[in-house]
């Protein structure tokens, strides 16, 4: 897993973009200012991205209260393929967002999966992972140390 660590935007805004989960349930990105969010971009057919969900599922309990892991999929059938996959995985954090006509990640631009991309607390992008990348190692401590206040 070695994804490329990306500053080039830092400062940006998050996307004021609204996702639903197969039931209806709404999430707008700009309503989670406030805690710093790891915003994850992933599809069930992307190999490096379903490798990573357990990864991204644990970071909220590692950072109780201080990170909120959101993960938008970018599937083109959506809560058909999502749903299962969801089913089958039991995540304790992790909520099935869909983004089915691949918004978000037009917005993001790396042309890549998954794209991991933080935020601080007010909604201003810190850096960007693009491409796979290990989140239970020492190397994500040391990336969201400063962000979510663990140094």
């Amino acid at each position: 897993m070695t994804g490329t660590l990306d500053i080039a935007k830092r400062g940006e805004p998050m996307p004021d973009m609204t996702f639903s989960d197969s039931s209806g349930k709404t999430l707008r990105l700009a309503d989670l200012k406030g805690t710093p969010v790891l915003v994850n971009l992933w599809a069930t057919w992307c190999g490096p991205c379903v490798l990573e969900m357990p990864m991204l599922d644990s970071l909220e309990d590692k950072y109780p209260g201080k990170l909120r892991v959101v993960t938008v999929n970018q599937d083109m059938e959506g809560a058909a393929k999502v749903a299962p996959f969801f089913a089958n995985h039991h995540f304790k954090h992790l909520q099935p967002w869909l983004d089915p006509e691949n918004k978000l990640s037009f917005k993001y631009n790396t042309g890549l999966l998954p794209t991991t991309v933080l935020y601080d607390a007010s909604g201003k992008e810190v850096w960007r992972m693009v491409g796979a990348h290990d989140w239970s190692g020492a190397r994500t401590d040391a990336m969201l140390a400063d962000t979510v206040g663990t140094k």
